[in-house]
């Protein structure tokens, strides 16, 4: 209760600002809403949105360490940098929330519930991420019950070319290399990036409990993409994503009595791949009013795991996924008011999961899905102030049949943009994963159907004070059925008939209900020229409608506040403070987590036109906490670096 307390006076102080003029929020467009650029305040939708600049300011590494400080989303990581690392978007599963890279979804197949590797997504080549909340299943189909995160990479500019590189070292053995150019050469815009990270890191593993080994990380990717105009009406867009880590972590697990298990240090480590790609024909018709795209995505990712204790040599499993994307969109403007947006895509997934022994030959699992969709929506704008979006999507499913999805959105702007007021009604699903289909765990009764939300929400956007103060509240609900879960029959007291042969340590089943309500509350004050402030604060109730108690580390509260501060030109400094309130780590209500509040300090000091040094404390307090039951995270650090921008 104090947490809240302290968090909604820190809102309260967030809107009383009454100097110079801040950025205006309703001039923002965003792309990932409606899938075509539209001013923020219209799409009515929840979104937020990240820009570089906010990335280089407050030094950030990880996409999920800035992700956390967003309103309705929480981040869950099993220990330091690399290791396995999840988000949850207004108490959706990991795997019901989509995430695309320049537009190419990059969930992985062969994962158990098809969710993205967030914990090896790194920003360095970053130029904005826009975050949707809620579900979003009318324009992209499975997975966007939660939302969709979608990261694009930096290209074009002003200049025909800008180079940008930046090297960092510090606290845990960490040091990274980032080096990247873009350029504009008038029929061409172009950006590529490569970037090296390491760390030694610190033990998965609680170090209170006993696991005094490190557990290190390696990534080394890269970027590019490129746009060229053929003509006024007609281009081509060519786009790549690749990187390749390796991460140790602790699977060890220790009896804790009276009836739990703890993980403990073991020699386990990871490889994972990521290669993602796109291209595609931009046509332009009727003097723009007929807009084409035509586009084939792709992704292939590998996982292999390797346990040192039982063969230093041969990785014990491997796990391949690809998917392969067709893609056609049109958008049609009738008249300036009017925008309709059409499509169709078919897809196809796979995967291949493979164990290893010495004792038997290798086990395998395969399988593979397609699905076909069409969709359309339509955006109105009337007197200039009231935007309504409808939508309807049809996928096909070569497993569980045919699907629709709807999406009803208005956004109404009074007072000359000053007020703005937004509700949104929309349909998610997630279809059955391949391992829950294909699996040694698949259900031998019937097949699985799609997971299935409803959610609505609505709320206020306020600008005060010429602009300099602008906040929003927002209400939310959204209630899934036919969520997947693991059921494990009784085979001793009332064996079910052949399930227990056949499937005797259980298999996926239908049979979860879960809801989540909560309100958002964000806050951005300009305080002087030189000063802004902004905060965030979510109140949730995720809810197992089965049995009535929380979802597993969903806290009720969470909350974030960030400082930047200019003091003088060239000088920049601010800091950030990320809290999550007490939850419990697994279902039924046990294993209590703490709550915990952590806050980061950032400095940067540009020396000239080109060259900048910087410096950041992480965890300042030394904050000893658990994300995950028996997993720690990392403690006090600093790091310094250098970033050169020609």
């Amino acid at each position: 209760m104090r947490a809240s307390l302290f968090f909604a006076a820190m809102l309260a102080g967030a809107l009383t600002g009454t100097s110079a003029q801040a950025d205006d929020a309703t001039e923002s467009i965003v792309v990932t809403a409606t899938r075509t650029p539209q001013p923020a305040y219209k799409t009515g939708e929840s979104v937020s949105i990240i820009s570089s600049q906010q990335l280089e300011t407050q030094q950030i590494l990880a996409l999920t360490d800035v992700l956390q400080e967003l309103p309705g989303v929480s981040i869950v990581r099993n220990g330091g940098l690399g290791q396995n690392a999840t988000a949850s978007i207004r108490g959706a599963e990991a795997g019901q929330t989509l995430v695309l890279i320049d537009g190419v979804r990059i969930n992985d197949p062969s994962t158990v519930d098809n969710q993205a590797l967030l914990g090896d997504l790194l920003v360095n080549n970053t130029d904005r991420v826009e975050i949707l909340r809620g579900p979003q299943s009318t324009l992209y189909g499975s997975d966007a019950i939660g939302g969709v995160i979608d990261v694009l990479t930096r290209r074009g500019g002003d200049a025909p070319f800008a180079l940008r590189a930046s090297g960092e070292g510090g606290s845990f053995g960490t040091y990274r290399l980032n080096a990247g150019a873009s350029g504009n050469l008038s029929d061409i815009e172009y950006g590529a990036a490569a970037n090296f990270v390491h760390s030694n890191g610190i033990s998965a593993a609680d170090v209170r409990n006993g696991n005094p080994e490190t557990d290190g990380y390696t990534n080394a990717g890269v970027t590019g993409n490129v746009r060229v105009h053929l003509s006024d009406a007609v281009s081509v867009d060519l786009r790549s994503y690749y990187t390749n880590a390796r991460d140790d972590f602790d699977d060890n697990f220790v009896f804790v009595p009276p009836a739990a298990f703890r993980v403990a240090d073991s020699a386990a480590y990871g490889r994972n791949t990521l290669a993602a790609g796109y291209a595609g024909l931009n046509l332009d018709l009727l003097d723009g009013a007929f807009s084409n795209r035509f586009a084939f995505a792709g992704s292939d990712s590998h996982r292999s795991f390797y346990n040192s204790a039982f063969d230093t040599l041969h990785k014990n499993s491997s796990d391949n996924g690809t998917a392969d994307r067709f893609e056609y969109q049109g958008t049609v403007r009738p008249f300036s008011a009017d925008e309709l947006t059409i499509g169709a895509e078919y897809q196809r997934i796979g995967f291949e999961g493979k164990t290893f022994s010495s004792f038997a030959p290798a086990a395998k699992d395969t399988g593979s899905s397609n699905v076909a969709s069409l969709y359309a929506q339509n955006q109105v704008t009337l007197w200039d102030r009231l935007t309504l979006t409808a939508g309807l999507r049809r996928d096909d499913d070569r497993e569980f049949g045919g699907h629709y999805s709807m999406k009803l959105a208005g956004a109404w702007s009074l007072d000359e943009g000053s007020t703005v007021l937004h509700a949104n009604y929309g349909d998610g699903f997630k279809a059955p994963t391949l391992f829950e289909q294909f699996s040694e765990f698949s259900n031998p009764l019937h097949a699985l159907l799609p997971e299935v939300a409803h959610g609505w929400e609505a709320g206020l956007t306020q600008r005060l004070f010429s602009g300099t103060v602008v906040g929003s509240a927002t209400y939310f609900e959204r209630r899934t059925d036919n969520q997947i879960d693991f059921f494990v029959p009784d085979c001793f007291s009332n064996p079910p008939p052949d399930v227990c042969r056949t499937r005797p340590f259980g298999y996926y089943d239908n049979i979860a209900r879960t809801e989540a309500k909560g309100v958002e509350i964000e806050a951005t004050t300009r305080l002087s020229d030189r000063l802004t402030l902004d905060a965030a604060i979510t109140d949730m109730r995720a809810t197992d409608l089965t049995t009535g108690l929380d979802l597993a580390r969903r806290p009720h509260l969470t909350a974030s506040s960030a400082i930047t501060w200019t003091p003088v030109e060239d000088w920049s400094a601010g800091a950030t403070l990320v809290f999550a309130g007490r939850r419990f780590d697994s279902a039924g209500e046990v294993h209590p987590l703490a709550a915990d509040a952590v806050v980061n300090l950032f400095a940067s000091h540009r020396l000239n036109d080109w060259l900048e040094i910087y410096a950041h404390v992480e965890n300042l307090f030394d904050v000893q906490y658990e994300p995950v039951f028996g997993y720690g995270a990392p403690g006090r650090a600093a790091y310094g670096g250098i970033r050169v921008v020609y």
